[in-house]
């Protein structure tokens, strides 16, 4: 049980590298043939998967106490292990894994841990339409694939997830065929457009429309090795930004303000809801003020969803967040999981529709549990600053999956 204690926050801290963006880097130097190098890299779970998965399937990946080098094994030399890729509870590095696998003639089973188990993976499937043998058990996980992806053209559905696009981007450029893919009701376009920023470094060519409905890879391409610096991430920042807006005063260092993640958007949340918020060389600096309840929408961005709950329970009225739909298929139902807990420290959530009403203005103490969510965690412990006593919660080790450093952090801002 970890607990949190109301507190006034006044410092600086880094931010934590970018979870999403280590878990493609090591996928493109897995496919470089070469020697890569990744800067600033998450030592979070997800991340460490990422770099077990790139082992199984023939990379050799050290940290030299600086960085990751990966040495890449291009797609010669891609040959999975008999041992099955342990995506653990990443539902990034199955998507993303799955069809780079299916670039080998050997059969691999990608298997899950924890809630992974239950995350849709039917998706998955439409490996078939490019040469792929795949195989789910009943649209969930374990999943099995057998190569070679050949390339060709593809529809692909992107409503629920932009993750096994990223995957197909990841993996065509190195099939036989120039591949031409057909994306519908995308609704995360900035994670889309991160993974293809990575391929441009990585030496990659491809062409797209305005609205990324289009993507057209040439085949038979080659992974040039890159030496890749991970930017901050701005979804485990967020909650040290809301922290600020809260109780206090808090400057996160190491984000880019013109980065390409979703979750940069929380700023304007933050706007809307009348905090301070200044951004300068120094880093990004949040400072409370009064506040009062906003609208957001964050079906870009789901992610936010957890830390603006922690945000709107300080705002006196009802905020409402707009995407609800989206948070069904995370590490929990995460929809659920914030009525619960939230409600568990006097604030009420509802949702109707896609909208979640939130009734900010008294956070109570108490204890709640993390639902093995490491987001329901980082929200609770943020709210539990401001909290009329303690809030302790039962599995707050779940940040490991994305922030390992996050209690740690959040202690180094108190006063």
């Amino acid at each position: 049980m970890k607990c949190v204690t109301p507190s006034t926050i006044n410092g600086t801290v880094q931010a934590p590298a970018s979870k999403s963006m280590t878990v493609r880097a090591v996928a493109a130097g897995l496919l470089a043939d070469g020697v890569s190098q990744i800067r600033y890299f998450s030592p979070c779970d997800d991340a460490l998967a990422a770099v077990g998965i790139a082992k199984t399937l023939g990379a050799v990946v050290q940290d030299d106490g600086r960085s990751l080098v990966v040495h890449g094994t291009g797609r010669s030399r891609l040959k999975p292990a008999r041992a099955a890729l342990d995506c653990r509870e990443s539902g990034l590095c199955m998507r993303l894994f799955a069809p780079i696998a299916a670039l080998s003639e050997r059969g691999v089973v990608l298997k899950a841990s924890g809630s992974l188990k239950a995350r849709p993976m039917a998706m998955l499937e439409d490996l078939q339409r490019l040469g792929v043998s795949c195989q789910t058990a009943e649209g969930l996980a374990p999943v099995r694939v057998q190569g070679p992806l050949r390339g060709g053209r593809i529809v692909t559905e992107a409503s629920l997830t932009s993750q096994f696009l990223s995957g197909l981007l990841m993996a065509l450029p190195l099939a036989e065929e120039d591949s031409d893919i057909s994306v519908r009701s995308l609704r995360s376009s900035p994670y889309v457009r991160m993974t293809l920023g990575l391929l441009k470094d990585f030496g990659i060519r491809f062409s797209h429309d305005e609205g990324l409905e289009r993507i057209f890879i040439p085949g038979r391409q080659s992974y040039r090795p890159h030496a890749h610096a991970v930017e901050g991430d701005w979804s485990g920042a967020a909650f040290l930004l809301v922290a600020g807006a809260l109780a206090g005063r808090v400057c996160v260092q190491g984000l880019d303000a013109d980065s390409l993640q979703a979750d940069r958007a929380v700023l304007q949340a933050l706007e809307q809801a009348g905090a301070s918020v200044s951004v300068d060389i120094h880093g990004v600096t949040v400072e409370r003020k009064e506040l009062k309840p906003f609208r957001f929408d964050a079906s870009s961005c789901p992610d936010l969803f957890a830390p603006l709950a922690a945000l709107a329970s300080a705002c006196h009225g009802t905020s409402v967040i707009s995407g609800a739909e989206r948070l069904v298929h995370k590490e929990s139902d995460r929809s659920k999981a914030l009525i619960s807990e939230f409600g568990k420290l006097g604030v009420d959530i509802t949702v109707v529709g896609t909208n979640m009403a939130i009734a900010g203005g008294d956070v109570q103490g108490g204890t709640v549990d993390s639902h093995q969510d490491h987001r329901i965690a980082m929200a609770c412990a943020t709210a539990g600053l401001i909290a009329s006593d303690k809030v302790c919660i039962a599995g707050w080790q779940a940040v490991s999956k994305s922030y390992p450093d996050f209690f740690t952090h959040l202690e180094a801002v108190k006063e």
